[in-house]
């Protein structure tokens, strides 16, 4: 059940960016992670996603580096800590579905919204 409420949250989230309601945002260690992905198919199209309705975010990268070397230091894992640095210095919201990640943005003293596609959903109001 969680699956598809999560799913049906982000069709949601994707259709309001169509819209051109919010705009999708990535950094490179989201492009990092699709190289990583064996399924030929499912990589392209992550990476088509991303390319066509996102935008790369562009921060400081030495900045980046720092800040996700100490939320590692905080018990973050080196990809959860980039994607985290990367959404902090450049201000946006930082949506995820992986619950650990998200109770440890909860504690750490960020500047960003941390949450679940649905939790999103209910901010924002999206129907």
């Amino acid at each position: 059940m969680r699956i598809h409420l999560e799913t049906a949250a982000v069709n949601l989230i994707i259709s309001a960016v169509d819209k051109r309601i919010y705009q999708m945002v990535y950094s490179p260690v989201h492009l990092k992670e699709i190289e990583a992905i064996t399924d030929i198919q499912e990589a392209l199209e992550l990476k088509a996603l991303l390319t066509s309705k996102g935008k790369q975010l562009k921060v400081d990268l030495d900045k980046a580096r720092n800040f996700a070397e100490d939320l590692v230091e905080r018990g973050y894992g080196v990809a959860d800590a980039a994607h985290v640095a990367f959404a902090e210095l450049s201000g946006v919201d930082f949506i995820s579905v992986d619950d650990k990640l998200i109770k440890k943005c909860l504690k750490t003293d960020l500047r960003i919204w941390t949450g679940t596609p649905i939790s999103f959903c209910e901010k924002e109001d999206l129907q």
